[in-house]
């Protein structure tokens, strides 16, 4: 049979475009500049089967912005797990340095080694996990203007990382449609539900190619309001003996949101004095050895913080991140040329060496409460989960339980005990739009202190199942 001329030239025409789309992707048909971003000859990095990514996404054209990104495919069958972002908090600290290397990425940095550990309770064995740090100024993320570093705060992180997500889409083509979470912690207890407020925002006023397919969030130890964070931290040292009756009575009595002038006054001494208490124990996890090495320089920022402390700043001034010896490790691996080269990282070449917090920003904007956005977000329906670690001193279990408790939610299911590996791993109950639960044993980064308990917690939430509630069922 005859073919036409016009149907030759008609198929000559599609097998040029998909040969030009080809020549324009790279391996797995991802575009060639998600292709440039893979992350290959790492130093120290144990062999995997999944890919990695990490680079910087520009934002607004001409705004002179990049954040820095590393992303982890999920360790098996990564085209049918959902995609997490998570965030640190700080404000300032890295979600790369803290959460991918010391947390719940898939390698760990080690001590006095060039070598990476391989995680086996990597979040990345349920999901696909992506890092960023944000603001400019946090880690390798940077600015061409000095000026935005002394503009920045909550309502700019929130925007830049959405601009970001829309953009690193853009490089990650295939990530577009799949269902999409954020976690975080600690100061996180901001970024995470602002940023989910503003996707849930811009969904409702974008065309369809723009819609982010946010399901949910979960933040832990999270800093939410700074009255029931104040005063659920002074019953919680009280409560744990790190503090006296006399003290306790001072505090209640000079920090309540009614003090006039000349209480405040009473009420920013009597806050540097407790924070003081903690001087020869660890804040972020009272039980376990301090890191002596770096215990001086720990109180050097906690007391240069208590000098100019009061109840109004306390949620800003004060390091919010948890200070292990394995802050060094850290900092010194990621200050390698090498694994900055094989990062993709630096490239500008910073002024500044990599921290894990950030001392090059200044913080203008953070809000006192995140609970009208925390019931802006139920309505909306998503799946919000909030845990806590119950041995952290600086974001306690008692500050998120005044918190929830003043959101007003109905109770849909009785406080229990939930379980892991046959035996308790928290307690937990459930509120109409909302579960709370609690890591028995954790610290303030609770994937560092349980990691066996973080991931079977994570794995629940990303399935909506219910946590585990006998041992048999552990």
């Amino acid at each position: 049979m005859a073919v036409s001329s016009s149907c030759v030239r008609e198929w000559v025409c599609i097998l040029v475009l998909v040969l030009l789309f080809w020549q324009c992707a790279g391996d797995h048909g991802r575009p060639r500049e998600a292709e440039a971003d893979r992350v290959v000859n790492l130093p120290g990095q144990p062999p995997v089967d999944f890919a990695h990514y990490s680079g910087y996404v520009d934002l607004n054209k001409g705004s002179g912005k990049a954040l820095f990104y590393w992303f982890f495919e999920a360790a098996e069958n990564a085209s049918q797990k959902p995609l997490v972002l998570w965030l640190n908090g700080g404000p300032g600290c890295s979600s790369v340095g803290y959460g991918a290397a010391l947390e719940l990425g898939p390698f760990l940095v080690e001590k006095d080694t060039p070598h990476l550990r391989l995680n086996k309770f990597s979040w990345n064995k349920v999901a696909n996990i992506l890092f960023l740090e944000a603001p400019v100024g946090v880690g390798f993320s940077y600015t061409n203007r000095s000026s935005d570093l002394d503009g920045l705060g909550d309502k700019i992180t929130a925007e830049d990382s959405y601009t970001f997500l829309l953009n690193w889409f853009e490089r990650f083509p295939q990530y577009k449609s799949r269902e999409f979470y954020i976690a975080g912690e600690s100061y996180a207890g901001h970024y995470v539900p602002q940023l989910s407020e503003v996707i849930v925002d811009r969904n409702n006023l974008s065309a369809k190619d723009k819609v982010i397919n946010l399901k949910g969030f979960m933040v832990g130890n999270a800093v939410m309001d700074d009255d029931h964070d104040l005063n659920g931290m002074i019953d919680y040292a009280w409560s744990h003996a790190v503090i006296s009756d006399e003290d306790y009575h001072s505090l209640k009595g000079s920090c309540n949101s009614k003090t006039n002038n000349e209480s405040s006054s009473l009420c920013d001494s009597a806050v540097r004095s407790f924070i003081q208490m903690y001087a020869d124990i660890d804040i972020y996890s009272l039980y376990t050895p301090v890191c002596v090495d770096r215990l001086d320089k720990t109180m050097k920022r906690l007391s240069a913080s208590a000098k100019s402390l009061s109840k109004h700043d306390l949620w800003h001034k004060l390091p919010s991140g948890y200070d292990p010896c394995v802050e060094d490790y850290a900092e010194a691996y990621f200050n390698r040329a090498d694994v900055q080269k094989a990062l993709h990282a630096n490239t500008t070449k910073i002024s500044y060496p990599w921290t894990l917090c950030s001392e090059a920003i200044s913080w203008n904007d953070s809000p006192t409460s995140v609970l009208p956005i925390f019931r802006k977000l139920i309505k909306a329906g998503l799946r919000i989960w909030v845990y806590s670690g119950d041995t952290d001193g600086r974001v306690p279990v008692t500050s998120t339980r005044y918190s929830l408790n003043a959101l007003g939610l109905k109770i849909k299911e009785e406080w229990s005990a939930w379980y892991n590996s046959h035996q308790v791993g928290g307690w937990t109950i459930g509120y109409d739009g909302l579960r709370f639960l609690t890591v028995r044993g954790a610290g303030h980064q609770v994937p560092i202190f349980t990691p066996k308990r973080a991931l079977s917690a994570f794995s629940h939430f990303l399935q909506g199942s219910p946590l585990p509630k006998s041992r048999s069922s552990s």
